[in-house]
């Protein structure tokens, strides 16, 4: 791309408001819950494109044939410092995305601006953004200082704005929202101080609320954990009406003497009814934490044969390095098994969970832990391919030191962690047995790309050094890549418009949309030999 084009698209992405030959798409009526049920391929109106959390899109077009010919279709640049970290959601062709107190609005056929929208200064703690939300022709936003924001999906102006949680006290809120039926299901962030963890069900007309859930007890309660933060968004089983959501760490973080047994429900894996906030059941992936292993990962909702039965399965790879297989009508372990180092625990119980090691808790003069404080893996979106049956995950095998001695305290943190070793690697997991399939560097670090697969048999990502790539899903084998100039810290979606797949990845302050050229959209379909005949 020119110097020339690259300026003429800055100056476009930084205009506020998009010219009325773009006013069509405007009149569109958003996301209902028929459409969140069954998104169709012109759209990706949710955090993981559906409610299963698979990440998996059924387009084809794209394919390990022809995937060597994709190219730039269009970037936008935000014109801010912060990076994105967003899963961009698409209604009615046009791509809403986010970074903390901004949001936008971008043709996304052209990646032209519609609108842009800017929340007031706070001081909230400005570490990330997830995404937004849609239903019917409302975005919902949740911001720095802990707020959630209503706005017009046609021109980002305010409906309301609600306070979700105190940031005075310490929490702040990063996450995209989950939409089920009427209600607008959000998490908070909080674990620098000892504060309690819920989920709040919003109506997304009124901005009321309707239900709250909390993940530990009271602040206070003796002998009692705070934490269990909310941070990432939870999946959804409408057969069964039930909601999942990962929870996080237990506080003080380091120092679990104040706070004995398995610290219930901190590093667990939820299931709530959406209409009540009742639990349902609870699977604990580490009991009594003391290593800031959030189970907050993705719980994925796939439904298949297992071990010769059929099964309505949740999916995790944890940030302790467990990958769990459970049965999500009961939450029954299925299969609990590692995906790298790991050297803290001793097994697993007779449910599943594993068993903590003393040896391995925080000390004055340091415990080597694998993982390290980042874990095995962490917000980093997996996807689940079901022609192939893996589970693919940016994985990273690491170590770290842990320390915690009494003068640190029984507040916040508690101690203190360092990394020592760590690299990324692009793993898929055989989800039958926990063993995997194959695996593929990603670079020293690590990687902070997600991952998603095609019904096309590609799988896309990131390495550590900036190179979007597409990999062979059955093996994967790299067929194509492209630098985009810094890491990936977000996961890419797909979609379909006018006849023409498009993969969207962000890096830095980027958003990039990936095509075949436009002529080629157009190309016969593939001979016996499985070229395009006209791939000359």
């Amino acid at each position: 791309m020119s110097t020339i084009h690259r300026s003429i698209l800055f100056h476009l992405a930084a205009a506020t408001i998009l010219p009325l030959i773009f006013c069509g798409p405007l009149l569109a009526q958003g996301a209902d819950a028929a459409m969140l049920l069954n998104p169709p391929v012109d759209s990706w109106p949710g955090y993981h494109g559906d409610y299963s959390g698979r990440r998996h899109s059924p387009l084809t077009q794209i394919t390990p044939q022809n995937v060597a010919q994709v190219g730039l279709a269009w970037a936008f640049q935000t014109g801010q410092l912060a990076q994105l970290k967003c899963s961009p959601i698409l209604v009615d062709g046009i791509l809403y995305f986010s970074v903390p107190d901004h949001v936008w609005a971008v043709d996304a056929r052209s990646g032209h601006q519609i609108w842009h929208y800017t929340y007031p200064p706070n001081k909230g703690l400005h570490i990330g953004h997830r995404g937004v939300s849609i239903y019917k022709e409302w975005i919902y936003f949740m911001t720095p200082d802990a707020h959630l924001v209503s706005l017009n999906a046609r021109d980002g102006t305010v409906r309301w704005d609600i306070v979700i949680a105190d940031w005075q006290k310490g929490y702040w809120t990063t996450m995209a929202p989950l939409i089920v039926r009427d209600h607008v299901i959000v998490g908070v962030s909080g674990d620098f101080d000892n504060l309690t963890g819920f989920l709040k069900s919003i109506d997304p007309e009124t901005g009321t609320l309707q239900w709250k859930w909390d993940s530990t007890p009271p602040v206070g309660t003796p002998d009692s954990p705070t934490g269990g933060m909310t941070w990432m968004t939870g999946t959804y089983d409408p057969a069964l009406n039930l909601v999942y959501w990962g929870t996080g760490n237990p506080t003080p973080v380091l120092n679990g003497k104040p706070r004995p047994g398995d610290n219930l429900y901190t590093c667990s894996i939820v299931a709530l009814n959406p209409d009540s906030g009742e639990l349902v059941w609870a699977f604990q992936a580490s009991p009594h934490d003391t290593h800031d292993w959030d189970a907050v990962e993705t719980p994925v909702l796939v439904d298949a044969t297992f071990r010769g039965a059929p099964r309505k399965m949740l999916m995790q790879t944890s940030r302790n390095g467990y990958f769990f297989v459970l049965d999500r009508r009961t939450g029954e372990s299925l299969l609990s098994t590692t995906f790298g180092p790991v050297n803290w625990s001793l097994g697993v119980d007779k449910q599943g969970r594993p068993i903590p090691n003393p040896a391995k808790e925080p000390a004055p003069d340091g415990v080597l832990i694998a993982p390290d404080e980042g874990g095995m893996t962490n917000f980093r979106s997996p996807s689940v391919d079901p022609k192939t049956g893996l589970f693919i995950v940016n994985a990273h095998p690491s170590y770290g030191i842990y320390f915690a001695k009494p003068a640190d305290g029984e507040f916040g943190w508690a101690g203190a962690d360092y990394g020592v070793w760590g690299k990324g690697v692009l793993e898929a997991i055989d989800y039958q047995s926990g063993k995997i399939r194959w695996s593929h560097e990603l670079g020293p670090g690590g990687s902070g790309a997600g991952v998603l697969t095609t019904d096309s048999g590609l799988t896309f990502s990131g390495d550590s050094v900036g190179n979007v790539l597409a990999l062979r899903t059955a093996d994967g084998q790299t067929l194509w890549h492209a630098g985009a100039g810094n890491g990936m810290l977000g996961p890419p979606i797909s979609y379909k418009l006018d006849g023409r797949q498009y993969v969207v990845t962000s890096a830095g302050s980027v958003l990039f949309a990936w095509a075949l050229p436009e002529g080629y959209t157009r190309a016969a379909p593939p001979g016996p030999s499985g070229r395009s005949r006209n791939s000359h």
